[in-house]
């Protein structure tokens, strides 16, 4: 396999793809987090540009960093050149920040992708960045506020800094001292413990497909793409799923017939030596949740003991439906027996050493998860587009993966960063930069 690095603009990379070339497209692109009016409303700032009615800013968005821009992730557009390139039915997971995922969704929507789901990304590291009520009630009426302990002092950027003028994460000079402060005015204390904003703990995903050719299983023969693989995503697990879902009753027959209908039928114990035979699953079924295994995200979720007695047709038959009718009488279920934090059906994608490898970028994402994604939605030996690479997490994960992939950053600090990360993985069997461009 290949990784394809392409350092430019993704709008102008994408028209040098052929159409229907890629298998899927796993990304996470700038997030947008600050907004217009804040940046270009302030007497004196610079005019917001506009093209196609769509907001262009030049001033710094999340974290100080230029290229927090959504002229590109929220532009139809651009995801019309993403499924032009894309094979019919092939999918996309693209990142988002909770307050401007609709952006990212719609854009990818308008461009004629059909929205399959949303993942949720579950951490535990997140900082809320929320404005103290009272603290701005007694800036604006002059008053100093008591300190009644301090806590720690850092040092830190310099306003302004950026990576051309400072170095990578600018001039770290100024020292800050966190401490907790009393109310100074009557108004302060009114509002004292009042903010503007949660902790943030998730991400959302946006999983869409481009539209089919015929039915499903015709457009996975054709192209390869349209599903999603269920088994090589299972959460793993050591607990016995010999129950529920999974009952091995269900499978009690030596054999079963290709059609009940059909004189001579086949017996698929013939085509298959295990058929009729329970077998354990791979793990349990992937859900569109997925956690970092951090202690603090664990200790959200309940202890959810499994299936602990056994049910069979002694006990009253499941009420049906209009839609789906009448069960019958209960199948015999052995107990599972299982327990535990209820985050055990979810996916944990727990950081690595891969996860920064040196690189500055504040928005590295766990190569774990981003291996899982590009498994869910990639055919063996598929090929991969980013267009939003970053630090090259997606590149790192898709050889992981044993997948090709071609991934585009503007950022020439970050196109460094791909290629020493790249660099690091030994024992491939392929060259790592064919077709790079400088």
């Amino acid at each position: 396999m290949t990784v394809r690095v392409e350092h430019g603009d993704s709008r102008d990379v994408l028209k040098s793809l052929a159409d229907a070339s890629v298998d899927s497209c796993v990304t996470d692109p700038p997030y947008s987090l600050v907004s217009i009016q804040k940046r270009f409303g302030k007497p004196g700032s610079a005019a917001a540009k506009d093209r196609d009615g769509l907001y262009k800013r030049a001033s710094s968005g999340f974290m100080g960093q230029q290229w927090d821009t959504g002229e590109t992730a929220h532009d139809p557009e651009f995801w019309r050149e993403v499924l032009r390139v894309l094979k019919p039915g092939a999918h996309v997971v693209a990142f988002a920040g909770t307050r401007t995922y609709h952006r990212v969704a719609c854009a990818i929507e308008d461009a004629g992708f059909e929205i399959r789901d949303q993942i949720g990304w579950c951490f535990g590291s997140g900082f809320p960045k929320s404005h103290n009520i009272g603290k701005a009630i007694d800036k604006r009426a002059g008053a100093g506020r008591a300190i009644i302990r301090e806590r720690y002092t850092v040092k830190r950027i310099k306003p302004g800094a950026t990576a051309v003028r400072e170095g990578a994460w600018g001039k770290q000079d100024i020292p800050y001292t966190a401490a907790d402060t009393a109310p100074a005015t009557e108004e302060a204390a009114a509002w004292e413990g009042w903010g503007t904003a949660l902790k943030p703990a998730w991400e959302p995903i946006c999983l869409a497909r481009k539209p089919l050719i015929g039915t499903v299983a015709e457009n996975v023969q054709q192209h390869g793409t349209g599903a999603l693989n269920i088994d090589g995503c299972r959460v793993h697990t050591a607990d016995d799923l010999n129950g529920g879902a999974y009952n091995g009753s269900l499978r009690q027959r030596d054999e079963y017939t290709s059609s009940d209908s059909v004189a001579g039928a086949v017996p698929l114990s013939r085509l298959n030596r295990d058929a009729g035979k329970f077998q354990q699953p791979a793990g349990r079924w992937p859900a569109n949740l997925c956690t970092d295994g951090s202690e603090e995200v664990l200790a959200a979720f309940p202890n959810a003991p499994g299936q602990q007695r056994a049910v069979g047709p002694e006990f009253a038959p499941k009420v049906g439906t209009a839609v789906y009718g009448d069960y019958g009488p209960r199948p015999f279920v052995e107990p599972r027996g299982d327990s535990g934090s209820a985050a055990r059906f979810f996916y944990s994608a727990k950081a690595g050493e891969d996860d920064r490898c040196d690189s500055k970028h504040p928005t590295i994402k766990p190569v774990a998860l981003m291996r899982w994604l590009a498994r869910l939605i990639t055919p063996p030996k598929g090929l991969v587009l980013d267009p939003f690479a970053g630090s090259g997490t997606t590149a790192v994960a898709c050889l992981r993966e044993r997948f090709d992939c071609i991934v585009v950053e503007r950022e020439a600090q970050y196109i460094a960063d791909i290629k020493r990360r790249l660099a690091r993985l030994s024992g491939l069997d392929s060259p790592l930069f064919a077709g790079t461009v400088a």
